[in-house]
C-alpha cells in the first residue's frame, strides 16, 4: 500500500512506447537510461536528407570561393569534397542534430533546470540524467558551442554574400604582389621596399654587440705610443742636423788635457811656479817658514753657533682641551695611587688610616660607633678637620712668595729679549696731562724694557725696546688701553713740586684745561733690531728740533724724528 502511494505521486514517463506505465526508465549497464528502439522513430526527422542538403551548400560554397566571384551561384560539383567541405559538413550535421531536437521538444511546455548534455551513437541530444527528458531550448546555444569542432581542425570559409550590418558586403583583403606595370607607372612606389611592404613579415631581433673590456684603453695606449714614437724621431732628427751644423761636441769630452804645472792643493806649499823646481830631496817644499800652513800641531777650530741660535724660539707645548687637561690628571693621579698601594703591599710605607666621613661612619667602625656615637662623631670630626687643614697647608706651601714671583718673572722677561730685542716707535701729538706720561714711564720700567720718551712744544717721540712679549704688551697699552683725549688737573703734593715745560702743563696761561680732543699716538716703526741701542729707560723735555737730533744721535736714531715730523 505504502508502495502504491509513493509511485502514484511520481510523474509517469512520457515515453509512448511504456505500455506498462513504469515510473522509471530501464537503467542500462552504462549508467545511462538505454534507449529504447523505435521509440522516436516518428518524431525523428529524417538526418540523410539534411545530411544531403548540408553537403550541396558547402559544396556550392567551395566553387564560389574559389572561383571568386560575389553573389553568383554555382551548381553543385558531384566530386568528392575537400577537406573544407568536410568540416562544413559536420558543422552542418551538428545544426541539423540541434534542428531535430528542437523540433522533436516544441511540444513540451514545461520542461526542468537543464542538465548536462550527453550524445548518443546515433547523434541525438539528451539530458544526462535518470529521466528521459529532452535538452530546454535556451541551452540548445550551450550545446551548440560545447559539441563546436576547435579552430584548428574547422577550417575558414569566408562567404561571398556575407554583409555587415550596415548591408554593405564586407570586400576580402588583396594580399596578392602589386602589378609589375602598375609599380611603373606609380611615382610614390619606393623601388627600395619591394615586395617587403606587401606582406607582413617578423622582425628580425638584433643582439646587443658590446665593446670587449679594455678596447679603447688599447687603442689610447696605442696612440700615445705612436705620438712618442714620432716625437723621438722629431728630436733625432733635430740633434743630428744641429750635430751636422756645429760639429759634435761629443767629441771634446774625449780629449786628455795635460797636466798642470801646480795642482790647487800644492800652490801654498810649492816654492816655485811648477814641481820641477822641487828635488828629490824635498827641498823645493815650504815647510820650514813660520808663515807655512803645515805644522807638527793639529789644530781644532773653535766651534761658533749661528747668529740665529739664539734667537730661535721654544718649542710651544701642546695646548689641551679642558676634557683632556682632565684626562690627563687623572691618570697621573691613578698612577700615583697604584704605585703608593706597590709600595704599602711591600711594606715600604705604613698603611694609611681609614677615611671616615659621617656618612660611613657606622659602616666603618662598627660596634665602636654603636657603644658610643657621640664620642665617634667627635672623633670623625676631628680627622676630618685635620684632613682639611693638612690640604689647605700644603696648597700654601706649594705657593710662591714674594721674591720667588719676582725672580720668576724677571727670568721670563730674560727669556723673552734673549730670543730677540724689538723696537717700537710712537709719536704722541701732546702729553699735557701727566697721568698720561706718568702711564709710558711706569709701564716700560715694569717691563723691563729700555728707550726714550723725547718731549717738544710740536710733538712727542716715545722708543720703546724689549723682548717680543713686552713689545706686544707695551702696543697694547700705547694703541688701545689708554684713553689720550683725557684731561685732568694734577695733584700736587706739597715737597713734590717739579718744575715741568709749559707745553707739559695741563692748563694753559688763564687756568682752563687744555683741549685734547684731537690728541691721538700714532705707530711709526716696529720691527727687530741686532741689540739695545739704550741701556735704560728715560724721559726728556727738549724745545728745538736741533736738541732732539743730538740727544737721537747718541743712539743712531735720529732718522725717526726726521719721519715723526713728515707724519701729519
Amino acid at each position: 500500500m505504502a508502495d502504491t502511494s509513493s509511485n502514484s505521486l511520481k510523474r509517469p514517463h512520457d515515453d509512448l512506447h511504456n505500455d506498462k506505465g513504469a515510473q522509471k526508465k530501464i537503467r542500462s549497464n552504462n549508467g545511462s537510461p538505454a534507449p529504447v528502439p523505435g521509440a522516436n522513430a516518428a518524431n525523428k526527422p529524417d538526418v540523410s536528407k539534411i545530411l544531403a542538403d548540408a553537403r550541396a551548400r558547402a559544396a556550392a560554397a567551395a566553387a564560389r570561393l574559389k572561383a571568386g566571384t560575389n553573389g553568383v551561384t554555382l551548381a553543385p560539383q558531384t566530386s568528392s569534397p575537400g577537406p573544407a567541405t568536410s568540416a562544413m559538413s559536420k558543422l552542418e550535421q551538428i545544426k541539423a542534430r540541434v534542428a531535430a531536437t528542437m523540433a522533436k521538444t516544441s511540444g513540451v511546455s514545461e520542461q526542468r533546470t537543464a542538465s548536462p548534455v550527453f550524445q548518443f551513437d546515433d547523434g541525438s541530444l539528451q539530458a544526462k540524467g535518470g529521466l528521459g527528458t529532452q535538452l530546454h531550448p535556451a541551452l540548445m546555444e550551450n550545446a551548440k558551442q560545447e559539441f563546436r569542432p576547435s579552430k584548428s581542425k574547422q577550417a575558414v570559409q569566408p562567404k561571398a554574400d556575407q554583409t555587415s550590418k550596415s548591408g554593405k558586403a564586407k570586400k576580402q583583403l588583396d594580399l596578392s604582389l602589386p602589378d609589375p606595370t602598375e609599380t611603373r607607372t606609380n611615382p610614390y612606389f619606393d623601388a627600395s621596399l619591394g615586395s617587403h611592404t606587401a606582406t607582413l613579415k617578423a622582425r628580425n631581433r638584433r643582439d646587443l654587440a658590446f665593446n670587449v673590456k679594455g678596447k679603447y684603453i688599447q687603442q689610447g695606449a696605442a696612440l700615445r705610443r705612436q705620438r712618442a714614437l714620432e716625437e723621438m724621431k722629431l728630436r733625432i732628427a733635430a740633434t743630428s742636423k744641429k750635430a751636422l751644423e756645429k760639429g759634435d761636441p761629443s767629441e771634446k769630452n774625449f780629449v786628455i788635457l795635460p797636466p798642470p804645472d801646480v795642482e790647487w792643493w800644492d800652490e801654498n806649499i810649492v816654492k816655485g811656479k811648477d814641481y820641477g823646481s822641487v828635488g828629490d830631496d824635498g827641498r823645493g817644499f815650504d815647510l820650514d817658514s813660520p808663515d807655512t800652513i803645515i805644522t807638527l800641531y793639529v789644530q781644532h777650530p773653535v766651534l761658533l753657533e749661528p747668529p740665529s741660535a739664539s734667537q730661535m724660539p721654544a718649542p710651544r707645548p701642546m695646548f689641551l682641551t679642558p676634557k683632556e687637561q682632565a684626562k690627563l690628571r687623572r691618570q697621573k693621579r691613578m698612577e700615583n695611587l697604584k704605585e703608593h698601594q706597590t709600595k704599602v703591599r711591600l711594606g715600604l710605607l705604613p698603611p694609611d688610616p681609614p677615611k671616615v666621613k659621617l656618612k660611613n661612619m657606622m659602616r666603618v667602625l662598627g660596634e665602636d660607633a654603636v657603644k658610643d656615637p657621640t664620642a665617634v662623631e667627635a672623633k670623625v670630626n676631628r680627622e676630618i678637620a685635620e684632613r682639611a687643614h693638612k690640604h689647605n697647608q700644603m696648597n700654601e706651601d706649594r705657593k710662591l712668595t714674594k721674591e720667588e714671583k719676582h725672580e720668576k718673572l724677571e727670568q721670563k722677561k730674560a727669556q723673552d729679549a734673549a730670543k730677540g730685542v724689538y723696537l717700537t716707535v710712537y709719536k704722541i701729538d701732546s702729553l699735557a696731562n701727566g697721568r698720561l706720561l706718568f702711564k709710558i714711564c711706569k709701564n716700560a720700567e715694569q717691563m723691563s724694557g729700555t728707550g726714550l720718551c723725547l718731549s717738544s712744544p710740536a710733538f712727542s717721540l716715545v722708543l720703546f725696546e724689549s723682548g717680543e712679549h713686552s713689545v706686544k704688551a707695551y702696543k697694547k697699552l700705547m694703541l688701545n688701553r689708554i684713553d689720550w683725549t683725557e684731561n685732568s688737573i694734577p695733584a700736587v703734593r706739597e715737597g713734590n713740586q717739579k718744575a715741568r715745560a709749559a707745553w707739559l702743563e695741563s692748563l694753559d696761561a688763564e687756568g682752563n684745561l687744555k683741549d685734547l680732543s684731537s690728541n691721538k699716538t700714532t705707530l711709526l716703526f716696529e720691527g727687530q733690531q741686532k741689540d739695545r741701542a739704550f741701556r735704560k729707560w728715560g724721559s726728556k723735555s727738549v724745545e728745538t728740533d736741533k736738541e732732539a737730533m743730538d740727544v737721537l744721535a747718541r743712539a743712531k736714531m735720529e732718522n725717526f724724528w726726521t719721519q715723526a715730523k713728515s707724519v701729519p
